[in-house]
């Protein structure tokens, strides 16, 4: 390769870096909001079983208005179907006895 071709493929790199340098400047930066539902927000509370050696962990999902439980039973971890908060605040509202009569 001759001198002058060499310093011309390095004129034209240069010009291509400074093409996509200038690219890069002039794309407007937008902020992209994420498209899945937000996830819900947690209360997470500990209680101690009566009469048992285990522990439980209450889940409140404010969000969807549900309530839920995790625990150890002999090394398994369990969890609880999540229980509607919202119905269960109504039926008692109504002079009934909520969900766990």
């Amino acid at each position: 390769m001759s001198r002058s071709t060499l310093v011309w493929a390095l004129v034209a790199l240069n010009v291509l870096l400074l093409a996509v340098l200038v690219g890069r400047w002039m794309k407007p930066s937008t902020a992209m909001a994420q498209a899945a539902a937000r996830p819900g927000d947690y209360i997470m509370v500990p209680a101690e079983v009566v009469g048992g050696n285990g522990a439980i962990i209450y889940v409140v999902d404010t969000t969807r208005g549900q309530l839920s439980a995790i625990g150890l039973d002999q090394n398994k971890l369990v969890s609880m179907a999540p229980i509607d908060i919202n119905r269960a605040f109504e039926a008692r509202a109504a002079g009934g006895r909520g969900a766990n009569q």
